[in-house]
């Protein structure tokens, strides 16, 4: 017999997501098809198969277990090696798992629900007709659920509920599509709903419960939904009066509520989607996209995002959803909180928190072990622009291109997440909220808990922001204290360029130039700076030029306040308060007086570079929006102002005016006369605002090209909370790649502050490496991590 039909044995490796993804049935199917014998079993690094046979058929299986695997898996690494083969072993079976002390697996993102299911729960004859819990391999939940390593029922909140013998039989059979499904269920042994309303204890089950809902969503009413990863507010989004209600009562008067609907045709009648749209829509992830609303359309009242081209979309994702939406519905479905606050995820605090807002709600007794939000994104140019990563994304790792010691990063104080890294990979958190109180805080610690208990992480460091004030950074001088490790700070802005940085697995010698724009963040100098190039790679970074300082009275009340921003950028420019001018005739002839006083005597002036407030004075002066409710209302809606316009006619920049010195600035103050020129000739906002958008793509090429004539970089990077503009980064990607740069955005994590914490734990990681390196050339200990296996 040749070497080639010589009967030997391997151990086969496979890492990556690979539990709870159908692998293992997948694997004994293989296995029989290609007549090799062994067996198949889960444990904490992911999967591990003994197979037995000739050589070129454990060839070919290794290639097919990559190359057919399960469209929800994500196959990382396939290693094998040589063992001694077994006699006569004929058949190949699956093992139960086998715990160990460093889990190395990686957790599925939960999962919107498949075809199989869907035809199920609408099929009469089906055992599992309406039961709002239906799953398999291919779909459910599984980050929301875990608790632990290997994923396993016992590792899961579907602990609580002992299959039944029909479950049981699905389960443990390997041709069966819910073979360890591990949240199998059916109407007879798994979690069950109840309506209530609010302040009542008759409880309305199964069913008739799902119908409660309806009618009580037909006849205006608010209810509190418990989904997937926590609570929705729930709400008719045609009934003007019920959408009112639920902004009075969740305080939340003018950010965009998103909707659901049951399918495309329905988003159709709402939206206008692209290619690029539909694919998101209908991923299996199930994220809020944010589409261009249909004009005049009648089945969306426009309380859901008022002053908006806008509308964020997401299809009904989990069984529940799809039971209690019809095509043709269109309901709100927002955050189930109080504005500013994390969402509720468990029956007794909704109730309590909630039971102002809703007046009535939907419950089920599946625990919820980690709340998680809806995923936003929008499509630029046909690719992904995240918004917010948390459900169907987190916590998928980003590989990095080194490896290094465990870290834990916080990130800022506003779109939070936490990131805890090991070896190669960072897990960043899903979305936490913005951390203003402590029941944000309590969420940050559930979060980080979860993560470290997940992965079996001890981090050598935490890594929070610079500002001195931030609760974020609080928090994490207390886990210092109480873990006995040091703690790190790091530049916001060289945070945002590394977390890009990361994402597209740069070396970390490589520099590139970062162009960071975003709203408030913490400058070496003590200024808020916002409006920064930097050349930057994961361990350090210089500041190479920015926007000219305006002083900004009363600090962030200026971020409420966008005309505070636009009469400081009057008072700059030298240009009279005339109330001709939009910014000056909203304020007060009082409030006049203490600004102009503040400014003159430069008392409790903040001074910033800040695109973020530019946007906001811009915005101001062309009377878009003086006063602002949510983070980013002004740039939002001149985005949408100037993205009109731009169809129909071409427009020039304005001259910009650029200051040489050790470190260059743009003069705004020219911009600002420019503007103010153009507003007393009565020159349109829209106008006006794509000029400025043009002028600012513009600037972003003037100074990346003076960079690259002195320091020899071709790639640009386009980072931080204003290049959610999808306008703004077409025009400067454009503009870039025009003159030869290679341009890099965000596709996996958020430009906004909701990436920070991945770049603070690579410029952490990377710098604790280089420090023991340091103290290796001069004795000390050699350094070592723990690699990936």
């Amino acid at each position: 017999m040749g070497l080639a039909m010589r009967m030997q044995r391997w151990r086969i490796r496979v890492t990556g997501v690979v539990q709870g993804v159908g692998y293992r049935p997948f694997v004994w199917r293989l296995a029989h098809s290609s007549r090799l014998s062994g067996w198949v079993r889960n444990d904490s690094m992911g999967v591990l198969i003994e197979a037995q046979g000739s050589r070129t058929e454990l060839a070919e299986f290794c290639g097919r277990l990559r190359s057919e695997a399960p469209s929800l898996s994500l196959v990382r690494d396939i290693l094998h090696e040589t063992i001694d083969s077994v006699p006569k072993e004929h058949a190949f079976r699956i093992n139960t798992g086998q715990k160990e002390a460093d889990p190395h697996a990686f957790v599925s993102p939960d999962v919107s629900i498949c075809s199989d299911c869907l035809a199920e729960i609408n099929d009469p004859a089906d055992r599992r007709y309406q039961y709002p819990f239906t799953n398999c391999t291919a779909c459910g939940p599984r980050y929301t659920i875990i608790t632990k390593l290997p994923y396993d029922r016992a590792s899961t909140t579907m602990s609580d509920f002992e299959m039944c013998t029909s479950c049981r039989r699905e389960y443990d059979n390997p041709a069966d599509r819910r073979f360890h499904a591990q949240p199998n269920a059916c109407p007879e042994c798994g979690p069950s709903t109840w309506f209530i309303k609010s302040g009542e204890n008759q409880e309305i089950r199964g069913r008739d419960a799902m119908q409660a809902v309806k009618e009580s969503v037909a006849r205006g009413g608010i209810v509190a939904i418990k989904g997937v990863g926590g609570f929705h507010l729930a709400c008719d989004a045609r009934n003007s009066e019920a959408v009112a209600k639920l902004r009075e009562r969740k305080h939340r008067f003018e950010k965009p509520l998103a909707v659901m609907v049951a399918d495309i045709a329905t988003c159709e009648s709402i939206a206008v989607l692209s290619d690029a749209d539909r694919v998101l829509l209908e991923s299996r992830q199930r994220p809020i996209v944010v589409l261009h609303r249909q004009e005049g359309a009648e089945s969306l009242c426009e309380l859901v995002a008022p002053g908006s081209d806008f509308v964020g979309v997401v299809l009904a994702y989990s069984p529940l959803h799809s039971l209690l939406l019809r095509p043709g519905d269109v309901w709100v479905m927002t955050s189930g909180n109080l504005s500013d606050e994390p969402i509720a995820y468990d029956n007794d605090d909704a109730i309590e928190r909630l039971r102002k807002i809703a007046d009535a709600f939907l419950l089920h007794d599946r625990r919820i072990e980690t709340v998680c939000d809806d995923s936003v994104l929008r499509v630029l140019d046909g690719e992904v622009l995240p918004i917010r990563r948390s459900r169907g994304y987190a916590p998928l790792p980003i590989k990095l291109p080194t490896d290094g010691p465990p870290v834990l990063a916080v990130g800022g104080e506003i779109k939070a997440t936490a990131c805890v890294t090991k070896g190669h990979h960072c897990f960043l958190s899903q979305h936490i909220g913005d951390m203003g109180n402590q029941e944000t805080l309590s969420a940050m610690e559930n979060a980080v808990d979860h993560l470290l208990r997940l992965y079996n992480i001890k981090p050598d460091s935490v890594v929070a922001d610079q500002h001195p004030n931030y609760l974020s950074s609080a928090w994490a001088e207390q886990f210092s204290r109480k873990h006995a490790v040091p703690m790190l700070r790091v530049q916001h802005h060289h945070a945002h360029v590394a977390s890009l940085l990361a994402e597209h697995s740069i070396v970390p010698e490589e520099k590139i130039i970062g162009v960071c724009f975003d709203g408030t963040g913490f400058g070496t100098d003590e200024a808020i700076w916002g409006g920064e190039w930097l050349i930057a790679n994961a361990s350090d970074f210089e500041r190479y030029a920015h926007l000219a300082y305006l002083p900004l009275p009363g600090g962030d009340a200026c971020i409420r306040h966008p005309s505070r921003s636009a009469l400081a950028a009057l008072y700059q420019a030298g240009i009279e308060w005339s109330d001709s001018l939009a910014s000056v005739f909203v304020t007060a002839a009082k409030e006049r007086t203490v600004l102009d006083q503040q400014l003159q005597r430069n008392f409790r002036c903040v001074p910033s570079s800040s695109m973020g407030r530019l946007f906001d004075a811009v915005a101001s002066l062309c009377g878009v929006r003086h006063v602002v409710s949510y983070e980013g209302q002004a740039a939002m809606e001149c985005e949408a102002i100037a993205a009109r316009k731009l169809d129909e006619s071409q427009f020039k920049p304005y001259d910009i005016t650029v200051i040489d010195g050790d470190i260059q600035q743009i003069d705004t103050t020219h911009l600002i006369h420019q503007i103010v020129s153009e507003l007393l000739r009565k020159r349109s906002a829209a106008d006006i605002l794509v000029r400025f958008h043009l002028t600012v793509a513009e600037m972003i090429a003037r100074i990346s090209l003076n960079a690259r004539a002195k320091h020899r970089i071709d790639r640009v990077g386009l980072t931080g909370g204003v290049f959610q503009n999808v306008l703004l980064t077409r025009l400067a990607r454009q503009r870039l790649m025009h003159e030869g740069f290679e341009v890099l955005t965000h596709t996996i994590v958020p430009p906004n502050d909701g990436g920070l914490a991945l770049g603070q734990a690579w410029i952490a990681q990377r710098r604790t490496v280089l420090l023991h390196r340091e103290r290796y050339l001069f004795g000390g200990e050699a350094p070592s991590y723990d690699q990936d296996r």
